[in-house]
């Protein structure tokens, strides 16, 4: 299974890959972060993503993948990231430290992380 980061989910859902990540997400199951939905729609609100969650297209998608909770387990992980970002970008990043589930994202800061485990 994959993590997927919001940009990468959104580039997914919009067709608008890169062929390494079309051809790594191709292979392989789908999750997420639950902080990635509410990215999705705080971005959609403000106009800057066209990814609606009531779509029912999106909504089928989505019902795909597997979803992680933010819980106390996760919360425990974020102190051992080894750089700091945004919350969101946080709990994605320790949802893949906690579960050992690589990460797909564009992220710089978050791939410079020598113990957050990436999908290459």
């Amino acid at each position: 299974m994959l993590n997927l980061d919001t940009h990468v989910l959104v580039f997914a859902l919009t067709d608008r890959l890169k062929a390494r990540e079309k051809a790594l997400l191709s292979k392989d199951r789908w999750g997420i972060s639950a902080i990635v939905l509410w990215e999705i729609a705080k971005l959609f609100e403000l106009g800057r993503i066209e990814v609606d969650l009531e779509d029912p297209e999106v909504e089928r998608a989505l019902g795909r993948l597997h979803v992680w909770p933010i819980d106390l387990k996760l919360c425990q992980q974020l102190r051992r990231l080894d750089f700091k970002s945004d919350p969101a970008d946080e709990l994605i990043a320790g949802t893949s430290l906690l579960y050992k589930v690589p990460l797909v994202t564009r992220d710089a800061r978050i791939r410079s992380s020598r113990l957050v485990p990436l999908a290459v």
